[in-house]
């Protein structure tokens, strides 16, 4: 009988073993737990690559001493409109928690607010600020940048991080509307467990340290990855670095990489939050039962789905079924 190569954990198991490991290794309790519920939903969701296959970064990055793990992020008034969360040095997870207040409370009365947060280490996906604000009735955009990975069109050296942006929309009768997408072609974390299990990628993820075209995540890693859509993508990518680093006086792409001491965890940089208010732009009484007509007229054109509504069939299904968890990964986070 074939040996699986996988071992199958349940929400609770996901969320002990990460908290335990993030307390063992220098977090405090705020910390630890804000991590580890964010480790554990992308998990549930379906996306490994921000998952316990993360974990190892955290810790290296709280053992080199780059993160401070007892952070205590503070929100800071900087128009009527615009708070600034000041991260203290510590990874986001805690500093986004203490951002969501302030911004929709702010956003509800006055149409649309911003959330700055700095000085943090960003290391999970972004769909979480979003589907977060979009089930408390409000429009939400993220943005944020690490280190260069990415060559933008025509280029074939790394000056762009693979740029993440979010967005959701919220929704009367169903799941908010949520996408997560690098303005790479592929998630750098997705090509790192291709790497992992041997697997060859897509045409067109990246180049290798020649410049050459390759679908070896190995060569892909040592070499750079490219946009989606060749200068469409790197355009979004240019703008990601200007909301995200020029905007909040925060680090672009080159100057995180110039600062990171590569221990293999997060850099230190900043991330842009939008919330909008739908009630106060355009009809209140009408904006919803629109959009709803939109979704009916799109959901009948053949093989159609709604961003968003795959991660949480995902999320209902692990919570009966549980998770899988490749041995090699369960492994690493073992030996920390």
């Amino acid at each position: 009988m074939k040996k699986e190569n996988f071992i199958v954990l349940k929400e609770e198991n996901i969320l002990s073993i990460a908290n335990e490991k993030l307390l063992k290794h220098g977090c405090d309790f705020r910390n630890a737990f804000e991590i580890a519920k964010t480790i554990t939903a992308a998990e549930m969701d379906g996306c490994p690559a921000h998952g316990l296959f993360r974990l190892p970064g955290f810790i290296s990055s709280l053992k080199s001493g780059k993160v401070n793990g007892e952070s205590n992020p503070k929100v800071v008034q900087i128009a009527p409109v615009v708070n600034r969360i000041e991260g203290d040095r510590g990874f986001a997870p805690l500093a986004l928690n203490v951002s969501y207040k302030p911004l929709i409370e702010c956003a509800k009365k006055n149409g649309l607010a911003a959330a700055v947060i700095v000085d943090i280490h960003h290391f999970s996906a972004l769909w979480h600020e979003v589907e977060y604000l979009a089930l408390k009735g409000l429009v939400g955009f993220a943005f944020t940048v690490a280190k260069p990975v990415v060559a933008p069109s025509g280029a074939k050296e790394p000056f762009f991080g693979t740029n993440p942006m979010a967005f959701s929309w919220p929704r009367i009768k169903g799941n908010p509307v949520v996408f997560d997408q690098a303005s790479a072609a592929m998630a750098r974390g997705e090509i790192m467990i291709a790497a992992q299990e041997g697997s060859n990628l897509p045409q067109g993820v990246g180049i290798d340290k020649n410049g050459n075209p390759s679908k070896d995540p190995k060569k892909v890693l040592d070499g750079c990855q490219l946009t989606f859509g060749g200068y469409k993508g790197s355009s979004i990518a240019m703008m990601i670095e200007l909301l995200s680093a020029g905007l909040i006086g925060e680090s672009f792409s080159f100057e995180r990489g110039e600062k990171d001491n590569n221990d293999g965890g997060p850099t230190r940089g900043g991330e842009l939050i939008i919330a909008i208010n739908p009630n106060l732009f355009g009809d209140e009484n009408n904006w919803h039962e629109h959009s709803e007509l939109f979704f009916t007229k799109l959901m009948k054109l053949e093989g159609i789905r709604i961003p968003g509504d795959r991660r949480i069939k995902n999320r209902e299904n692990s919570k009966i079924n549980g998770v899988k968890v490749s041995h090699s990964i369960f492994e690493k986070v073992n030996q920390l």
